[in-house]
């Protein structure tokens, strides 16, 4: 197992580094009516992340920005008088082709997917929708996707086919040579019959043998603390080469992935970004707790699966994530 601890900063300041040095992206922003919405917006165009459209209500916005000392002078501001509506206008903006991703600002999440998955007028495309957190923690020896912590409640065994590969491809954004190992979590190691996720872990392994899952190594179940300390494993008489070596944690369900994720950033120290993969445009989405430095991490992200796209695009005339 690696012992080697995490430089986050460093880590976090090559990446956003490595974002900086493309193009910036537009970026339609839903709803930013909070103090962490707005500024975590400004602060991402202001460094040069993104031109921001601020959809919502015109005054509130402008008084959160005289509050924060905000100049909104350089930015397009489009009324919308509540979180639906801009979601909807914000959904207008990606199907004209005049923005490259959105940004949830202070509505509620299933408001913005609400207008996202419309199958008329939606963003979605044949691939599931699903979120990934991005993480680093001192004590991880690199950085790791946790899926799906936001917006599959109760995913079957095909839906989490779909969320892997989405995650596995979110992963060749920044290694393009090497195949992640995935983890397929659950409270124990062992297949049980009265215990789903088990058993989906085992299907979903056996797919990835047999290429229902590319460009990765699947394994699972695993309790967490398997494949994250060599103590555990030791001790459970686990062998692995994912134990202490992990890429991408893959949760059972919505509600495991929201807590290992919350509590990694505020117990865990974790830095985080967030992002939804599937549609036509990456959605940053963070939690409406989350701060200013969560936000610019996840801009970061988008412009890196944009700018991605475009190649993909050039290349083969497709891009995997959608």
């Amino acid at each position: 197992m690696p012992s080697k601890k995490l430089d986050v900063d460093k880590l976090s300041k090559r990446f956003l580094e490595q974002s900086l040095s493309l193009p910036k992206i537009r970026v339609a922003v839903v709803y930013p009516c909070s103090n962490d919405a707005l500024e975590g917006a400004i602060d991402a165009a202001e460094i040069g992340l993104i031109e921001p459209i601020l959809i919502g209500p015109k005054k509130i916005i402008q008084k959160i920005a005289d509050e924060l000392s905000i100049s909104l002078s350089n930015y397009e501001l489009v009324e919308s008088p509540n979180g639906p509506n801009a979601a909807e206008e914000a959904i207008k903006l990606v199907r004209e082709g005049k923005v490259d991703a959105l940004m949830k600002g202070s509505l509620h999440t299933d408001e913005l997917m609400h207008e996202v998955l419309k199958k008329e007028n939606g963003i979605r495309t044949s691939r599931r929708i699903s979120h990934a957190f991005i993480m680093a923690i001192e004590k991880y020896h690199k950085p790791f996707i946790v899926t799906d912590a936001a917006i599959n409640i109760a995913p079957n065994l095909m839906a989490k086919k779909d969320i892997i590969q989405n995650a596995v491809d979110l992963f060749h954004m920044w290694n393009k040579n090497e195949l992640p190992k995935v983890a397929l979590l659950s409270a124990v190691e062992t297949i049980n019959p009265e215990m789903s996720s088990t058993i989906d872990a085992a299907c979903l392994a056996k797919m990835a043998e047999r290429g229902q899952i590319t460009d990765a190594i699947v394994d699972g179940p695993f309790a967490y603390d398997n494949v994250f300390s060599l103590h555990a494993a030791e001790t459970k008489n686990i062998k692995s080469s994912f134990i202490g070596d992990v890429d991408i944690f893959v949760v059972p369900n919505l509600e495991a992935g929201n807590i290992l994720a919350k509590q990694l950033v505020l117990i865990g120290d974790a830095v985080s970004a967030g992002i939804i993969l599937g549609a036509t445009v990456p959605i940053i989405l963070t939690s409406r707790s989350d701060g200013v430095q969560s936000r610019i991490s996840s801009c970061a992200v988008a412009v890196l699966i944009v700018h991605a796209q475009r190649i993909m695009k050039d290349q083969k005339g497709y891009y995997s994530l959608t």
